[in-house]
């Protein structure tokens, strides 16, 4: 029975911040309620308080749950990439796309920064996306492909650069083709770094 009853308050807490991800991607943390989410989702006021604490716990929750799925859409582009040149790029793309799509963008790049602050954004960027950067980086630079080798400067200027055109092209009024340029000028800036086939 406790068993049950564990899986029972697991399987509403994955409600909650689902049906949460969902409003406040749609409508903006300043527009959705405690309440909003309890109803969404067919429970109390209360589940939600005591699985999450407060509205911006829950939004912390969400916060951190879309940076895992962008981070899970860059291994789904890299997935079985041998090159780290290759990898670099995919992976990279795939974090602008991700970034800016219609169930990340408001959480991640408009009310992220905004209602967590800088310090908190950074660092649920820094679990999910950077740690596979940083690992993509560590490949070149050993293969003697990463010029210079300093992994972490070269780490935190790429991921610097990402979120900035992210944050560009989610402010754009046609984010496609936003993407394609931010993207032209990133893939550049990779090859910079890159010694061998990449140039």
């Amino acid at each position: 029975m406790p068993r049950r009853s564990k899986a029972e308050s697991e399987a509403t807490a994955a409600a909650i911040l689902s049906a949460a991800r969902d409003l406040f991607s749609r409508r903006g943390y300043g527009h959705v309620a405690v309440e909003d989410v309890a109803a969404a989702c067919g429970v109390t006021r209360g589940a939600v308080y005591h699985h999450y604490g407060s509205r911006l716990g829950l939004f912390a929750a969400v916060h951190g749950d879309v940076q895992r799925s962008v981070a899970e859409a860059i291994e789904r582009a890299t997935e079985g990439v041998t090159d780290p040149w290759e990898s670099l790029e995919a992976g990279s793309l795939a974090f602008l796309r991700a970034s800016v799509a219609d169930d990340a963008r408001q959480v991640m790049l408009v009310d992220g920064p905004a209602v967590l602050g800088w310090a908190r954004w950074r660092q649920d960027d820094a679990e999910a996306s950077v740690r596979l950067l940083d690992d993509v980086l560590g490949e070149l630079a050993g293969a003697g492909r990463l010029d210079p080798t300093d992994v972490p400067a070269a780490s935190a200027l790429l991921s610097g650069a990402m979120n900035e055109a992210a944050l560009w092209i989610a402010a754009a009024p046609d984010r496609e083709a936003a993407t394609a340029r931010a993207w032209g000028v990133l893939r550049r800036l990779l090859q910079g770094l890159v010694e061998g086939p990449a140039r």
